[in-house]
């Protein structure tokens, strides 16, 4: 096959690609030196639509409709859209070699592609719980949500298992907004996870108590703090039930598993210096390889705020590094330099009617406030993080656009707290005040 060679090369097809592409873009590009190559055989898209509108049972989202940008209110890249700026999507194909030393990546099919500048934006793959040997795991109608053919097996099973049992393996971002959308698909939904309580890396006893609360009085059941140690099925190999190490069995027609996943780095592994996990980058997101970047989730950076290396796996964080590295790579050719990245760690999520944010960093001592009853009309209630007298994380469920704001300067700012008794009762008014 013959080798095709781009000034600059994307490997990987998600959200943070299509960002990257997009800045590239407005810098200037000259039509075939960009490339972005993909395993997914369709243009970069807004990923979490996978666990919410597209599984919804009445006006699901469905592509062209979130192609990236629109999930931060920008434009929608269309297929036509690289065409017409000259970048090359080269679709539904896997790279099986890098070799960084000589700038050579090679696809499953022999395909080789060179490159004077690449940007690694590979992502992560879900755990499988094939991966710890668990019996029975490589059933019929297990399923793992990562990307759109994931997505698409999943509805089409919903709809052949119409008000069927479902058991929801994990109890995290996934297995919350899966619950959600399977209740709203009128299926009869369970949730295992091993932890005490729900979103444990996130959420404090208190905020989980709510959401599981909210949960149960939605028909969802929730078993916690027992683990999935097995999987029976049928002569057809479809899964009839999940086997708990409490010795319990659920009856399940489904089975979907969110207990994590793992950054795409092994392409890599003893040719770039990691880090906690991932990649590890300057705050430019360049790479121990000079014209090797890594983006969002593989990669380990500089968290300036908190004067520490960390890893995020978030989508505004995949958007806002392909935005840094592009700038960064551009500057350089022109001999300038840009600002550090200074990123301000986000995570949210949407469920049933619930809407939460939260912003900075989930250390030190804790104190809630508002209306956290699961069974009011319109919950809205909020945490503070605090350590060492000062307010390092804010979190709000129901808030609006502008309280969402407001938490958001909070934990950019980082105020002084004394009296963690008067943060409770003055609770969202505090965050009026800075």
């Amino acid at each position: 096959m013959a080798e095709k060679h781009f000034k600059y090369v994307i490997l990987g097809g998600g959200v943070a690609a299509g960002y990257a592409a997009r800045e590239f873009a407005k810098h200037g590009l000259n039509p075939g030196e960009l490339a972005i190559i993909s395993k997914e055989a369709v243009a970069p898209y807004e990923r979490p639509a996978l666990s919410k509108g597209y599984l919804f049972p009445q006006g699901a989202a469905r592509l062209p409709g979130f192609h990236v940008c629109v999930g931060s209110g920008g434009e929608r890249l269309l297929p036509e859209w690289y065409l017409e700026k000259g970048i090359e999507l080269i679709l539904s194909t896997e790279i099986v070699k890098a070799d960084l030393a000589s700038k050579i990546l090679t696809s499953e099919a022999g395909a080789t592609f060179t490159y004077d500048i690449l940007i690694i934006a590979t992502g992560s793959t879900v755990i499988n719980l094939s991966d710890f040997g668990t019996p029975g795991a490589d059933a019929n109608n297990i399923f793992y949500l990562r990307e759109i053919d994931d997505a698409d097996k999943l509805v089409a099973a919903i709809q052949e298992k119409k008000n069927g049992k479902v058991v929801i393996v994990g109890g995290g971002y996934i297995g919350l907004e899966l619950s959600a959308v399977m209740k709203l698909n009128n299926l009869d939904v369970t949730m295992v996870y091993p932890e005490p309580w729900c979103m444990p890396r996130l959420f404090t006893p208190e905020i989980a108590a709510f959401y599981e609360g909210y949960y149960t009085n939605k028909g969802v059941k929730i078993d916690k703090g027992t683990l999935v140690v097995g999987f029976d099925s049928d002569a057809n190999g479809d899964v009839t039930s999940v086997k708990l190490k409490d010795g319990r069995v659920l009856d399940a027609d489904l089975v979907v598993v969110g207990v994590g996943g793992r950054p795409l780095t092994k392409l890599f592994k003893g040719q770039l210096a990691e880090e906690k996990g991932g990649i590890k980058t300057d705050t430019f997101f360049q790479t121990s390889v000079p014209g090797v970047y890594a983006v969002g989730d593989v990669a380990t950076f500089p968290m300036k705020i908190y004067k520490d290396m960390r890893r995020v796996e978030h989508v505004d964080h995949a958007r806002k590094s392909a935005e840094q590295a592009v700038k960064a790579i551009k500057a350089s050719e022109e001999g300038k330099v840009i600002d550090e990245y200074d990123y301000l760690p986000f995570f949210y999520s949407r469920s049933f009617d619930l809407s939460w944010q939260f912003y900075g960093d989930n250390v030190g001592e804790t104190v809630i406030f508002g209306e956290n009853d699961p069974a009011s009309a319109k919950p809205k209630f909020g945490s503070y993080w605090i350590k060492d007298g000062k307010l390092l994380g804010a979190f709000l469920e129901g808030g609006s656009a502008e309280e969402n704001k407001a938490i958001a300067k909070l934990a950019r700012v980082q105020p002084s707290v004394v009296d963690l008794e008067q943060l409770a009762k003055e609770g969202l008014s505090f965050a009026s005040k800075i």
